[in-house]
């Protein structure tokens, strides 16, 4: 059976056996297609990886590797400039906007609190997910990893926190995000933009408390939802912070 020796480096990592990481292995195939297909193999996503060398050298994920070659796996590079090499991650989108599959529905809330254009739906196809990814572009957040394995797809994470403030903080710091923050500008629900409304125009939606303490609202045209910084905004604001701050 022919065998490729595989390094996979940094978070990586994270998709492979505990005693397979940070360290060269040999893995045995019946068959050797592509290096996509070989990767993908070990659990990796092809959307995860940005370069391959094999013996060394830099391909491309058609690249069909022999019996005994070395193959070394990098995620997306922030720092090193590998333009003149075979970078396999597309160039980030112009704007950051996102789809998330149907586990992440509280990921997506705090998404848009930080005015992220960010699509969820509780029933969706994989199929669908990944066509509204290409076709608007947008980033698919997904703990399936079998989604991500699909081939037409391009801009996709695999989130590996399970708790959702932990996944808000690992999708800010690992997509570098803090500086695209517009806090309280979208719908946390239904992620249309909100607008800043005259407290007489929404004043049958306030709570009676709330129209006492409060002056500025803001609205939301597509489900009529009312916002302001009730008891829930510290809270927030404090969050942000620390998001800002990763």
């Amino acid at each position: 059976m022919p065998t490729l020796t595989f390094r996979i480096y940094r978070e990586l990592n994270d998709f492979l056996p505990k005693p397979f990481r940070q360290r060269s292995f040999t893995r045995k195939f019946v068959t050797l297609s592509t290096i996509k297909d070989a990767i993908e193999n070990l659990g990796i996503p092809h959307t995860e990886v940005d370069l391959i060398l094999v013996n060394g050298q830099s391909v491309d994920f058609s690249w069909r590797p022999q019996d005994g070659d070395r193959v070394s796996v990098y995620p997306m590079f922030e720092s090193l400039d590998i333009s003149g090499i075979t970078r396999l991650r597309p160039k980030p989108l112009r704007e950051s906007r996102f789809i998330l599959d149907c586990h992440l529905g509280r990921l997506a809330r705090y998404l848009r609190m930080l005015g992220f254009d960010c699509l969820y739906y509780g029933h969706c196809s994989d199929e669908r997910l990944v066509a509204i990814s290409l076709d608007q572009q947008r980033i698919l957040l997904t703990r399936d990893l079998g989604l991500l394995k699909r081939k037409a797809l391009t801009h996709a994470y695999y989130v590996r926190a399970t708790r959702p403030q932990n996944q808000i903080e690992e999708i800010v710091a690992r997509l570098q995000l803090q500086n695209s923050f517009r806090p309280f500008s979208r719908c946390t629900f239904c992620n249309a933009p909100l607008v800043k409304v005259d407290k007489q125009a929404v004043w049958s939606k306030i709570p009676e408390n709330s129209r006492r303490c409060f002056n500025d609202f803001a609205y939301c045209n597509v489900c009529g939802r009312v916002y302001w910084k009730g008891s829930h905004f510290e809270r927030m604001q404090r969050l942000i912070s620390k998001l800002r701050d990763s």
